[in-house]
């Protein structure tokens, strides 16, 4: 067994194990992007209100709505990514070559090209599978009947809340959702979202422009004191990377809030302001009823989950590919020479 296919088997493994430990935020998050009403718990309380309120209202069942879609939605949504990308950069690397025979050029892939291939693979990424993540946001908000109401409790309640998502004990599966989708909208309804997902690609360009910066300007400060780029600890590169994610996430964290919105059930009733036809119209609803603060509602969960996950995916990782060298080789002494890949 090589060790990328090692890595590879690893780093999927430690995503499914990362995901569910931390998959009751997401779902707290999926609900407080969608959450209009600013008189709803979902608008001003923290995470851990929300994981309280769901258990205690809806079971711990409802933590997990939505979760078997998306294990499937990320298993795909990886093989598809890399695939693609191993085309384009192939392609990529095939011109490059061509070009320096002619004498353009040292044959390598530049940033501008390698950032192109990333952004071309997220895109049919996006495309391909953006119908199960509209399963799965469907399923994280839709919310299921208050266990201490009663049924015409519950009917008054629904009459006066506005809300996106539906209360119901009748059970939200999969195929339930893509053929209320498909009556709503069609065939389109399955790429409800689809173009702030594909402007959310540029996620990963604006986080590499930010550390780049960041890293040249701490160079240069390095240089004046010599000790040069050698100088850098891998803490100050943590650091950097962390500083240059969560400036990326403040600038593209609207747009995750409006594909939400858009993936979520509408309330079909006559207040307009919950109701849109599209990416622009609702972005112009957000920040006209419900300001700034609607536009990165839910962020702190976001942030904190993401960091979670992602040291959970590393840490899952590294313990993977050790038993697998140590199940294949009998010796793990060669792990500590394999670099960890970096998250997305």
């Amino acid at each position: 067994m090589s060790d990328a296919l090692i890595n590879g088997l690893a780093g999927a493994g430690g995503g499914i194990i990362a995901q569910l430990l931390t998959y009751p935020l997401q779902t707290v998050n999926a609900r407080q992007q969608t959450e209009r009403d600013p008189s709803k718990p979902a608008f001003k309380d923290g995470a851990a209100r929300q994981l309280y309120l769901v258990v205690k209202n809806e079971g711990w069942e409802r933590l997990y709505g939505g979760l078997m879609p998306s294990l499937v939605g990320t298993a795909t949504s990886q093989g598809v990514y890399y695939y693609f990308y191993q085309i384009f950069r192939n392609r990529a690397e095939a011109k490059a070559l061509e070009r320096s025979r002619r004498g353009l050029g040292d044959g390598s892939v530049g940033m501008l090209q390698s950032l192109t291939v990333a952004a071309l693979s997220g895109c049919v990424n996006v495309l391909l599978t953006n119908p199960i993540w509209v399963a799965v946001t469907r399923m994280q908000t839709h919310r299921k009947a208050n266990k201490q109401q009663s049924p015409q409790d519950l009917t008054c309640a629904n009459d006066k809340a506005l809300e996106t998502y539906t209360a119901e004990n009748t059970p939200y599966k999969t195929i339930d959702v893509f053929q209320e989708l498909y009556k709503e909208s069609g065939v389109l309804g399955f790429w409800k979202g689809v173009i702030p997902a594909l402007i959310m690609v540029s996620n990963p360009a604006i986080q590499f422009m930010l550390y780049e910066t960041l890293l040249k300007r701490l160079k240069k400060r390095r240089a004046s004191n010599l000790k040069g780029a050698d100088g850098l600890t891998a803490l100050e590169i943590f650091l950097l990377g962390a500083i240059a994610k969560l400036g990326a996430t403040v600038v593209t964290y609207p747009l995750l809030v409006v594909k939400a919105r858009l993936q979520a059930k509408q309330r079909i009733d006559d207040d307009r302001r919950h109701r849109y036809k599209g990416t622009f119209d609702a972005f112009t609803k957000l920040v006209q009823h419900e300001g700034l603060t609607g536009m990165y509602k839910g962020m702190g969960t976001k942030i904190v989950q993401s960091v979670f996950a992602s040291a959970l995916l590393f840490m899952i990782k590294e313990e993977l590919v050790k038993g697998a060298r140590l199940l294949v080789t009998g010796n793990t002494s060669l792990v500590k020479k394999l670099p960890s890949k970096p998250s997305r």
